[in-house]
């Protein structure tokens, strides 16, 4: 389930299903910066790692994959939906840049997925090499 996702149903039950005390503590937990690392905050509450900083901002990232698994986009029809999308959000450099990282990690992480634990299909595209999603661990981003 993509990460932009989860945070708006936060948000959203945080305003329509909860009481003040619930819901402060849900929008805390909204506002927190996304990250897959347990890694603790610092003396101060700071976060160590930022991971958007790295993988770029999530609605874009989520956007890429979604066209990619859902659609089976290459590249080039992303970039140019992403664009189209984001226009006025992100400058197309931006958003050919995060493209580029994104597509580069999504190919060279695939042997991460060789090894996923079984789990809950949530959507209707998932990423196990056991069911949906079927990409050669050797692929190169060229050929993606």
């Amino acid at each position: 389930m993509p990460k932009t996702l989860v945070r708006t149903l936060v948000v959203w039950a945080s305003r329509n299903r909860f009481g003040d005390e619930v819901r402060d503590v849900l929008l805390d937990i909204a506002d927190t910066p996304i990250s897959p690392e347990l890694t603790p905050a610092d003396s101060e509450g700071r976060i160590a790692q930022k991971t958007e900083d790295l993988v770029g901002p999530y609605e874009l990232h989520d956007f890429f994959l979604f066209n990619c698994l859902r659609y089976g986009f290459g590249k080039e029809k992303i970039l140019f939906l992403a664009k189209q999308a984001f226009s006025g959000t992100y400058s197309d450099e931006t958003i050919e840049h995060w493209l580029d990282v994104f597509m580069r990690r999504f190919v060279r992480q695939q042997f991460k997925r060789s090894c996923l634990p079984d789990g809950p299909k949530v959507g209707s595209v998932a990423l196990s090499p056991r069911g949906d999603w079927r990409m050669p661990t050797d692929l190169k981003v060229t050929q993606f």
